[in-house]
């Protein structure tokens, strides 16, 4: 299977000497492949997460907490592995390579989960009330199937939005454009997926069984991988641009190195290439920025900066090596602030679930929803904001604010922040509510009290329409910002967020656990939630997100935005 591989110097699809081959590869006619990808791996991963907390419960006998954390250190760890499949991509492997190799990976880990939940041996064995017994070594095959779906994440995260936003020539006006409407509608094929997950196959899970429940998702992620292999020929691609720690950690010890000299006044003395294109494959070269000035002596020139006329490249380094270093260095406080965001995020695939369960399941006389399933009100609320954002507010706020795409991707950002406080505040308020009608009604031993599942839609929507703003800008953000040999690995940096922001949840749950159980009070998250504070934690992740929205606008209001010297052709 031969993949376009056609490259100019800097490391794009060559456009000026085989201008038909821009016409024939690239833009929306590549995009359906990547967007149907997307959509199935998805449905595969929220397949599985949605209703994992319960599969612990109940298949695992765990109790919360230890189900709540188990949940969230795996769903932290599929945002930590996109930095391992962001640097093979940008260093030796490329994105398409990448992703392709990784999903492999993805599906041998899919069908080990669905072997344990359904092969007689594997699965665990419930008795007549239930209560399942999983054994030691059936505990571990599910945990590895598991962690190694979370490792297949880890190469496909970090690169299709990257990749896809890659079929957009930035030289082409017309095909920029389209590129920023790219990430709106990725964002929505991931929420297709996800609104299958949390509707159909919660309800399969629940109602039918986990082997179906787990190999629905296996099966999805087969089509994903076959769609993606189905545009082979239409992709444009760019090539690894070598590793980009080793041009960090080059521009660092060369700053060092001459920390005693004096960077000169006239900018222009700073190290450059000649040429039209950067030393680094794949990059635009990029234009000198004045913060983080201590950098720039790494790009002066001195005797011992190249050895017999060869430049040493632990000695001096090029301006657009500079910046780029510069430019991961402005993204880290913006990258810090949307970690809040997630821990908010984070809520619906845990303790959301965990304060369903205690309402009434019940649609209609006979049909309950599976509590997991409240979890389509998110994605319902994204699938409608998606289009209005970007058909309604965009041309409506470009006539306000005269940028093209309505709001700069900072202010976007911020708008998320802001609204992600009221879900927080709508999940605290409903919970005082009804922990009053547990002490009025003397509900304390009830496993459902009378009071509807779907007084939670509320907070699921308003996380949804808070997602719209905040990760698809950060996707946007963090792509356009990054230098272009360092695409993948700032999207895997962006993508990290989430996964401290997971692991800050497991660690403030372990905390108020820990504080909140002294001298044999139940504690605010205990098994029965009717004798618990489920509310207190739901106000304490408001407060930090009030603080961390202060945090932003310091960060967002004093931020450089990169400029590139000129564009690719």
């Amino acid at each position: 299977m031969a993949v376009e591989d056609i490259y100019t110097k800097d490391g794009t699809t060559d456009y000026r000497n085989n201008p038909a081959n821009k016409k024939k590869t690239g833009t929306w006619k590549a995009c359906p492949y990547i967007l149907g990808n997307e959509c199935c791996e998805r449905l595969a991963y929220y397949g599985i997460n949605t209703n994992l907390v319960n599969y612990l419960k109940n298949q695992l006998n765990q109790r919360n907490v230890q189900a709540v954390n188990n949940v969230t250190n795996w769903s932290g760890t599929c945002y930590v592995m996109p930095l391992l499949g962001a640097f093979l991509a940008d260093a030796y492997l490329g994105r398409y390579w990448t992703i392709a190799s990784f999903s492999i990976i993805y599906v041998f880990g899919m069908t080990l989960l669905t072997l344990s939940a359904s092969v007689h041996g594997l699965k665990p064995l419930c008795d007549d009330k239930n209560a399942c017994h999983p054994t030691g070594s059936q505990t571990a095959v599910f945990f590895i199937g598991l962690y190694l779906i979370a490792l297949g994440t880890g190469g496909i995260k970090p690169c299709v939005s990257s990749f896809g936003a890659d079929q957009f020539d930035d030289s082409d006006e017309e095909e920029k454009k389209k590129k920023s409407s790219f990430f709106n509608w990725f964002y929505f094929s991931i929420n297709i997926g996800a609104l299958i997950a949390s509707s159909v196959l919660v309800w399969i899970q629940t109602n039918v069984g986990w082997g179906w429940g787990f190999g629905i998702p296996a099966v999805a992620m087969t089509i994903a991988v076959v769609s993606f292999f189905s545009g082979t020929r239409l992709y444009r691609n760019q090539r690894p641009g070598g590793s980009p720690l080793a041009r960090i950690c080059q521009v660092i010890v060369a700053s060092l190195r001459k920390s005693r000299i004096k960077v000169p006044n006239d900018k222009s003395l700073l190290y450059e290439t000649t040429y039209e294109e950067s030393v680094v494959k794949g990059s635009r070269k990029l234009d000198h920025t004045e913060q983080l000035s201590f950098f720039d002596k790494a790009a002066v020139e001195t005797p011992a900066a190249r050895v017999k006329g060869v430049v040493s490249l632990w000695r001096l380094c090029t301006v657009t090596q500079v910046e780029e270093l510069k430019s991961i260095i402005r993204l880290l406080p913006i990258w810090a602030t949307g970690i809040i965001f997630s821990a908010v995020y984070s809520q619906m695939g845990t303790l959301f679930v965990l304060q369903g369960n205690t309402m009434d399941l019940h649609m209609g006389k006979s049909f309950e929803i599976p509590s997991a399933s409240l979890s389509l009100f998110d994605t319902i609320s994204v699938i409608f904001w998606v289009p209005v954002y970007d058909r309604v507010i965009v041309p409506l706020a470009r006539k306000f604010t005269g940028h093209k795409n309505g709001f700069t991707q900072l202010q976007r950002m911020a708008v998320g922040l802001v609204i992600s406080i009221f879900a927080m505040l709508a999940a605290g308020t409903l919970e005082l509510v009804r922990l009053g009608e547990v002490r009025k009604h003397n509900y304390y031993e009830m496993k459902h009290i009378p009071m509807s599942i779907f007084w939670q839609v509320p907070q699921y929507f308003i996380i949804g329409c808070a997602e719209v703003f905040t990760f698809i800008g950060q996707l946007e953000f963090f792509y356009e910002q990054a230098p272009d040999a360092m695409r993948s690995l700032c999207s895997a940096l962006s993508l990290t967020t989430a996964a401290l922001g997971n692991y800050l949840s497991t660690f403030l749950v372990n905390v108020v656990t820990d504080v909140s159980t002294k001298h044999g009070r139940p504690g605010w998250i205990p098994d029965n939630l009717n004798y618990g504070h489920l509310h207190y934690f739901f106000w304490l992740l408001a407060a930090l997100s009030v603080l961390n929205l202060g945090a932003y606008l310091l960060v967002a209001r004093w931020y450089t935005y990169k400029i590139a010297v000129l564009s690719i052709h």
